[in-house]
């Protein structure tokens, strides 16, 4: 178990998951650790040429942080870097952003998601190497709808309480669940049983699995991220857009 940071105290291992610049050579940092969830950090003098934590505060590398204050808004001390960053390239790099914006906007500020901590720990592992790089990401949404409480049965349905069946149609309905469908205005909504059955498992080892858990994560997911635009996305299809050119 890490030990509990308090001010001045020992160092927590976190991720940086969102910088901008303050006032003039300093940054706020936004951390996110498994013992303190997400936090607010002001890094002084970060942005100066000799600062040493210059070049440090980068994204998808575990860091040892320390800091003090008792407010909302505390100062980051001393951050070492734990183990070799993790290198995101091409696609990969806009998933991992992607996962960063997840856990800025959706999670409250300085609430503990230890499962939320370790899933996204592993999923910006598997990005790097993994041949499946949708894979992580789908995992990661489901587990974080659930820490979030939003628990869906993909088993039974919701109207009549029904067993799911593999080859019907279901439709999917916020607030309540899925329900039993042989078409529905907006196609989105609509999955097979076998998905469902399969997304009740984390199962997601086939492309059509797959493309279904992506559909169904926007429709879960978008009440809680409301009207926000998520910039990893329009980055992400910005330069679907230049390759084709």
């Amino acid at each position: 178990m890490q030990p509990r940071v308090r001010d001045g105290g020992d160092q927590v291992a976190a991720f940086v998951i969102h910088t901008r610049p303050y006032r003039e050579t300093s940054q706020l940092v936004e951390v996110f650790s498994a013992e303190l969830g997400r936090l607010t950090l002001v890094a002084k003098g970060s942005r100066a040429a000799r600062s040493p934590l210059k070049g440090v505060l980068q994204p998808f590398a575990r860091l040892a942080l320390s800091w003090r204050g008792r407010g909302d808004l505390k100062t980051l001390t001393r951050a070492e870097p734990l183990g070799l960053p993790r290198r995101l390239a091409g696609d990969r790099l806009f998933y991992g952003l992607y996962l960063n914006e997840l856990v800025y906007y959706l999670l409250e500020s300085g609430s503990p998601f230890p499962e939320v901590f370790e899933a996204y720990a592993e999923a910006l592992t598997l990005l790097v190497d993994t041949p499946v790089p949708e894979l992580p990401l789908r995992r990661f949404e489901f587990l974080l709808l659930e820490a979030l409480g939003y628990a869906v049965d993909f088993e039974i349905t919701a109207d009549e309480e029904a067993p799911v069946l593999p080859d019907c149609l279901y439709g999917f309905e916020r607030e309540l669940g899925f329900v039993a469908r042989e078409r529905t205005p907006d196609p989105a909504n609509l999955f097979l049983g076998a998905h469902l059955h399969a997304f009740a498992e984390h199962r997601f080892d086939s492309p059509a699995i797959l493309q279904a858990a992506k559909r169904f994560s926007r429709l879960a997911l978008q009440p809680y991220l409301g009207h926000r635009r998520l910039r990893s996305r329009e980055l992400f299809l910005k330069r679907k857009v230049s390759s084709k050119e």
